[in-house]
């Protein structure tokens, strides 16, 4: 390729930028989305409102029309309060109550609560919207319900069927200048309650929920020394990409004073038992989390999911059960943490109440396995999160440090590219000496030849390890680029959102391509094309250095059928994943080409062999390496064993 084909790609590259700066919507359009869009949430949060609401109506209806029912009937007041007091004993007048609900918000969440049952009604994210604008839920109505089991005698109580009482007439809670506290009270006969408080600072996603038993010493079977908690939530969709949001979707738990752990994301239903103490557990979204955090531990603890097929409204059903040991005490209390909120890698982190305590949050986000997450947290995150600090748009932080990422492997790149010349120009070398030891067996073809690259100063493996080092890199960004909250829902040339898969055209109906999807991802198609071309480029080296040939006449075959097959393999792979993740590997392929480009002009082939033949005579005799001797010695263990077993088949015949 020529000066003015190198010239048109760098002008390619250019208008490329040029066009996404231009494309970026100016400060007057900006105000006038945000208003639209702001309209559009108030009218879905009021709509949201009227339907709550309703249903609270329709339950109250439900509720006088069997007060009617049991009028009809002509059963009194103190026989009901009777038969409730034989169920559930002291608790008997927590059993009947009115249905209110309580929010406790502040910027970051609201929540609100149920009287009956005491648990959080829904949590809605205030800074957060769906892909379809609505607003944002954790979960909503009767899709969450937390729950204890109590025994009074031989008699069992379960909280979330009965009700609890204010301990204020409020029914809304704002955390503004200071916390907002809402106690909720299931009281009973004998002056002793149940208490839920709940407490929530200012700009946090923690609500503090504190569980307290007041008077019950006495009221709570003896021969029990723990009670049973049961956590269910439905997880809600809020991504585009469903299918892709639930195979990130599942359940986290960290062990006590151990390691995390998760329920494999991909099946249809499961479920486990743990059997040692738990610090938390989280029930996880692509990129929302609820995590339910005792101040100490929790122990016989059960978490399970199950899939939703129809992945329109709901992805999976979480629940988990766990115990919390109880001393029948006059007064004891059990201290918790709801983290209800985004899975940003600095905020989880940061989370801890008391010193020394490392919760491990940050788990929740999959940064990769081994050396791929330690690329990730320890290069790729704080490089990507410098570049966001200059408030650039990220479509241009992704290019930017594309650019950093590749200048930083030219090194590699560059010596890449020479082994694979050096094996080049040796090409007609290594066609000599294998047409002169052609009757020869393979081993003195194997020496010869490695005796003509320790003489030139080549290293076979020297094009191969460099690329081996870059690996980690693209399976770190694997990782990182579908986790990264911060490009949700951000915008860049056609693509909507950065996250989530970047459609041109959807397929009409109902009609899908199994493995492929019902839309075409333009990035994707872009990345192909690049992968096709750096493949092309980087495969006619490696087929010029001899790969085919008589010894493997197929092999020239087997690298075109790859150079084709592999970019198809990726549309298939890639069409939902995150449009980010392909226009990252599009810019890295573009590079690539460039690179190598430029690296052909940098290279004059033949001034390399004069260097190799220079090289040669300057090591007639070159030392073995220990390797190398290694390997002879095992070569000629190989042939006097092969000796041996001829000769004993000779003799048996």
């Amino acid at each position: 390729m020529d000066k003015n084909q190198i010239i048109g790609i760098i002008l390619i590259v250019a208008i490329f930028i040029g066009f996404a700066w231009y494309s970026m919507p100016t400060e007057e359009e900006q105000r006038a989305i945000a208003k639209k869009r702001d309209s559009l949430v108030l009218v879905q949060k009021q709509n949201h409102e009227r339907d709550s609401l309703a249903k609270i109506h329709h339950d109250e209806k439900l509720k006088e029309e069997a007060e009617i029912v049991t009028q009809d009937t002509t059963i009194s007041d103190s026989t009901i309060n009777a038969a409730l007091q034989s169920k559930y004993g002291v608790f008997g007048i927590a059993a009947k109550g009115e249905d209110k609900i309580y929010t406790i918000r502040n910027k970051n969440i609201t929540v609100k609560i149920t009287s009956r049952g005491g648990y959080m009604y829904s949590a809605e994210l205030n800074k957060f919207q769906t892909y379809d604008s609505l607003p944002l839920f954790l979960f909503d109505s009767a899709d969450n319900r937390l729950s204890m089991n109590l025994f009074v005698g031989n008699k069992k109580v379960t909280t979330g069927d009965m009700y609890f009482q204010a301990t204020t007439e409020k029914l809304d809670y704002i955390a503004e200048n200071g916390s907002a506290v809402l106690a909720l009270r299931m009281k009973a006969s004998n002056g002793g309650y149940l208490e839920y408080k709940y407490t929530l600072e200012p700009d946090s996603y923690l609500l503090k929920y504190d569980i307290s038993f007041v008077k019950l010493d006495n009221v709570i079977a003896t021969n029990r020394t723990d009670f049973d908690v049961s956590w269910k939530t439905r997880a809600l969709r809020h991504e585009k990409g469903a299918d892709w949001e639930n195979k990130n979707t599942t359940i986290y738990y960290k062990l006590y004073k151990d390691d995390t752990d998760y329920l494999t994301e991909t099946t249809d239903d499961k479920k486990e038992n743990i059997p040692t103490k738990v610090k938390w557990i989280a029930y996880k979204n692509q990129f929302f989390s609820q995590v339910l955090i005792p101040n100490t531990y929790t122990e016989r603890n059960f978490v399970a999911y199950e899939k939703d097929q129809a992945q329109t409204k709901y992805l999976k059903t979480f629940s988990s059960s766990f115990s919390i040991p109880y001393g029948h005490k006059p007064s004891e209390t059990f201290g918790f943490n709801f983290y209800l909120g985004p899975n940003e890698h600095k905020g989880l982190k940061n989370i801890s109440f008391s010193e020394g305590d490392d919760l491990e949050l940050e788990a929740l986000i999959p940064m990769g396995w081994g050396i791929f997450g330690w690329v990730n947290k320890f290069a790729i995150v704080p490089l990507f999160n410098f570049l966001s600090s200059f408030g650039l748009g990220y479509g241009l932080i992704i290019l930017l440090l594309t650019i950093i990422i590749k200048g930083v492997l030219f090194p590699l790149t560059y010596k890449s590219y020479k082994s694979s010349a050096k094996m080049r120009v040796l090409k007609p070398q290594i066609e000599a000496l294998n047409k002169k030891h052609e009757k020869s067996d393979a081993m003195k073809r194997q020496q010869a030849t490695q005796k003509l690259y320790k003489s030139a100063g080549v290293n076979p493996m020297g094009g191969c390890l460099p690329m081996l080092l870059q690996m980690p890199i693209l399976i770190a960004m694997f990782r990182f680029f579908p986790t990264s909250i911060e490009l949700r829902q951000q915008s860049f040339l056609w693509a909507e959102d950065l996250s989530t898969y970047d459609s041109i055209w959807d397929f009409p109906g109902d009609f899908s391509i199994w493995m492929y999807g019902d839309h075409v991802s333009l990035f994707t198609l872009l990345m192909a094309v690049g992968i096709l071309i750096s493949t092309k480029l980087n495969g006619n080296n490696q087929m010029d250095m001899g790969g085919g040939g008589k010894n493997n006449p197929l092999a020239g075959v087997n690298m075109k059928m790859m150079m084709y097959l592999m970019p198809v393999m990726m549309i298939f792979w890639f069409n939902n994943y995150s449009a980010g993740l392909s226009y990252y590997y599009f810019l890295s392929n573009l590079i690539t080409i460039g690179q190598t480009l430029l690296i052909r002009r940098m290279i004059d082939e033949d001034e390399l062999l004069a260097s190799i033949e220079k090289n040669k005579k300057k090591n007639p005799k070159v030392k073995k390496t220990k390797f190398q001797a290694r390997l002879e010695e095992m070569q000629k263990m190989q042939k006097q064993q092969q000796n041996q077993k001829n000769k004993k088949s000779s003799k048996k015949r």
